[in-house]
């Protein structure tokens, strides 16, 4: 079943959704991402869709196994998301769980730009950040502590085989000296129920509206009823990272990852948000540590700047910081 080609299973994927395809299904593959095969369907009347189906094995350099089910997970939670939140996610045509694969709606780029391409190219608008922040917090604020919503993602094993343990786990091998808080991080993370996070709140996984700027978060494999800390110290890297990499605009790249931080919180109660940012807070040296010496280092550093994010992540690993502040202020 594995090697059964995108032809044979997307007919009666098709026909289950409810979508007639009579004619000609072109199909087209699409780049970016380590842990799907991801093609773009066009039917022969024009209509377009994305189907996405899981790997067993993600493509880094490092030996990384995944669970297949986390392809349902990714279905429930844009779903979800999307009720919440409309437009944050794209539509779910269909699922095929046996085999993995998501029919999804499909965002043409001529109306959606990725927000690593915009950052990447320096058009570091504002607005995105704070609509990410806004979009994440009422997901949380909406499905906080909800029992419910945790019976239906029940995926402790898929965050420790996705992040938990590919980032932590195994950063925390290459650095002995710095096992102790790493895995001390890990435990209170995996620990903490709280409520839908997403897992992988990276801007290559974030696209903006050309027309109204609103954000489209995708690839929901990493989806999991646990710490919404995770989500804000994910994205918050990737703003800390990047800033690294483009020093001409480090102090706006800086600037945003402050109001994200802050607008993220606020969707918290207030007796929350003192805890919440500090296990961000702890959690964010660890991961920057991570993304230059854990299973999937971001490529875009050259061996300075990765020198550059050790210098800075290891001191505050040792001594964790409590509030996302004073992380922001080792790194101007």
């Amino acid at each position: 079943m594995a090697n059964e080609s995108w032809a044979a299973l997307l007919p009666k994927l098709l026909v289950n959704a409810g979508i007639a395809a009579t004619g000609r299904i072109d199909i087209e593959p699409l780049t970016g991402g380590v842990s799907s095969d991801i093609v773009r369907i066009r039917l022969a009347g024009g209509r377009q869709f994305c189907a996405k189906r899981a790997l067993p094995k993600l493509k880094v350099a490092s030996d990384w196994q995944a669970p297949l089910e986390r392809n349902h997970y990714e279905v429930a939670w844009l779903r979800r998301a999307g009720a919440i939140v409309p437009g944050v996610a794209p539509k779910v045509f269909g699922e095929d769980r046996e085999h993995g694969i998501a029919l999804l709606e499909y965002l043409p780029a001529e109306d959606f730009a990725l927000w690593k391409s915009e950052l990447l190219a320096g058009r570091a608008d504002p607005g995105v950040a704070a609509a990410v922040a806004d979009a994440l917090g009422r997901i949380y604020a909406a499905t906080l502590f909800d029992e419910a919503v945790a019976r239906e993602f029940p995926t402790d094993q898929l965050i420790d085989a996705l992040r938990l343990d590919p980032y932590l786990r195994f950063t925390a091998g290459r650095y002995p000296g710095l096992a102790e808080p790493i895995l001390g991080v890990l435990a209170t993370t995996a620990q903490t129920k709280m409520a839908l996070v997403h897992g992988d709140v990276s801007p290559k996984n974030i696209l903006v509206s050309r027309r109204d700027g609103h954000p489209v978060l995708l690839d929901a494999e990493c989806a999991w009823y646990g710490d919404p800390a995770f989500d804000g110290a994910f994205c918050l890297n990737h703003l800390l990272l990047k800033a690294v990499h483009m020093p001409e605009l480090a102090e706006t790249l800086r600037g945003q990852a402050g109001r994200f931080a802050a607008g993220w919180i606020s969707h918290f109660p207030a007796d929350l948000r003192p805890a919440l940012e500090a296990r961000t807070a702890a959690l964010l040296p660890c991961l920057m540590l991570a993304r230059v010496d854990g299973k999937s280092p971001v490529e875009y550093l050259g061996e300075e700047s990765r020198q550059r994010v050790r210098d800075v992540a290891m001191p505050l690993i040792r001594n964790p910081p409590r509030e996302i502040a004073r992380v922001l202020a080792v790194m101007s």
